[in-house]
């Protein structure tokens, strides 16, 4: 009796196609009635690569050039991948995230471009090329990456983009471009530019993209313009200019300025910015308090990795006295001629150090905010960060800036015999 239902159950599976069950006749039927836009909106759940597998007939491909791809970053680092890009480029149009990086080691290049680096192109003239210009067939791109990309020369179709929101390009240094190209990208957001030699320009070409972007870095040495030139950008967060030429003042900038400023790295080409020299030990308060000012009227703006220096041209400016101390002193206990900003909670502060290092060798802070009553919410975070700042003060414990030289000298003297009689 087993075996015949057994028997009966195989029959049934024969008389239903081979196995397939009155349910999965139902299911296919029911997936071919599918039109291609909502078969367009599945594939829209799916990885780029799978939904390339998933053509299996006229309609699915159809749908697959309709799709949306999800802002999923597809990385082309070999010949593979970059063969897989021009395959999608015609299939799967809509994608949205790509991540152009190098191809495989030895040999391989990207076409150049319009007026190459001429000793690179003679470098790798025997080089197996491949073609980039077929990336403008993305248009619904919204993010870009270049990293360690082998391209030489103006690549016009990697700057044509009318809905891409991101455009990152790091250590590419022979791609050659001028900010006025990113005319070609209306609803850039996100600009993001570091060790690319080849690019030039104003930041006041930035100024087309006013309503839009959000966040830049340009880390490239040949970029000028003053930064106040984006002063009155409604949506930018974060400013980054670091290494580049731009000029400017700090103390330009108005209380509606940079009204939603979160972050400002600038270059010591600007007044005030990062690596500021000081004349006199006395002119440095009137910086800081432009500095405290500024971030005052935006309490969460941060100042990243600012710092200021005495010139060593200043009137004010010594150095250890060779008779009296020995070289291995010089470094351990230089003078503390560099400044730095200090926080604990939200209280503001200053203080003189040796050098660019955070806690090295730091003399007294100067506060620039009252302290928060006990009361208040953050007051344990505060004491917390206060007892860490004040335990880095040894040396220069009592000096609130740095000591004349001969008060100095005397420090040092005391701090060399109390070294000596500790070894004995």
């Amino acid at each position: 009796m087993h075996h015949s239902k057994k028997k009966q159950k195989l029959e049934d599976g024969q008389q239903n196609g081979g196995g397939m069950t009155t349910d999965d006749d139902d299911n296919s039927s029911s997936f071919d009635r599918l039109g291609t836009d909502a078969l367009a909106n599945i594939f829209g759940f799916l990885l780029p690569e799978d939904i390339m597998l998933a053509r299996l007939n006229k309609k699915m491909r159809e749908a697959a050039k309709k799709t949306i791809v999800p802002l999923t970053d597809f990385v082309v680092d070999s010949v593979r991948k970059y063969n897989a890009l021009v395959a999608m480029s015609t299939a799967l149009p809509n994608l949205q995230q790509i991540s152009v990086r190098g191809l495989d080691a030895g040999g391989h290049k990207y076409s150049d471009g319009d007026d190459p680096d001429e000793g690179r192109a003679a470098r790798t003239a025997n080089f197996i090329t491949y073609d980039i210009n077929f990336i403008s067939r993305f248009r619904r791109l919204r993010s870009l990456e270049l990293y360690f990309t082998p391209l030489n020369g103006r690549y016009a179709a990697l700057f044509d983009f009318p809905l891409l929101h991101k455009l990152s390009i790091e250590y590419v240094h022979c791609l050659k471009w001028d900010l006025e190209i990113l005319a070609g990208l209306p609803l850039l957001k996100e600009l993001f530019c570091t060790s690319n030699e080849s690019l030039t320009g104003n930041i006041d070409s930035l100024r087309v993209l006013k309503d839009t972007l959000e966040k830049v870095t340009l880390d490239c040495p040949h970029i000028e313009g003053n930064f106040m030139d984006l002063a009155d950008f409604p949506r930018l967060k974060e400013l980054n200019l670091r290494e580049t030429y731009v000029t400017g003042d700090i103390r330009d900038i108005g209380e509606r300025d940079f009204p939603t400023l979160e972050l400002l790295t600038l270059p010591s080409s600007v007044y005030g910015g990062p690596g500021h020299e000081f004349q006199r030990i006395s002119d440095a308060p009137g910086i800081i308090r432009t500095l405290y000012s500024i971030k005052r009227q935006r309490p969460n703006l941060v100042f990243k990795y600012w710092y200021g220096k005495l010139s060593k041209d200043s009137p004010d400016w010594y150095v250890l006295d060779d008779e009296l101390f020995d070289e291995e002193y010089h470094e351990f206990l230089a003078p503390p001629f560099h400044i730095h900003l200090v926080e604990a909670g939200s209280r503001v502060g200053y203080r003189w150090q040796t050098n660019d290092d955070m806690d090295d060798m730091p003399c007294e802070v100067n506060w620039l905010d009252p302290e928060p009553g006990r009361e208040s919410s953050e007051y344990e975070k505060y004491i917390r960060e206060l007892r860490v700042i004040e335990r880095q003060v040894r040396f220069f414990r009592g000096f609130h800036e740095p000591p004349s030289e001969e008060e100095f000298n005397v420090r040092l003297r005391n701090f060399v015999d109390e070294c000596v009689s500790i070894e004995y």
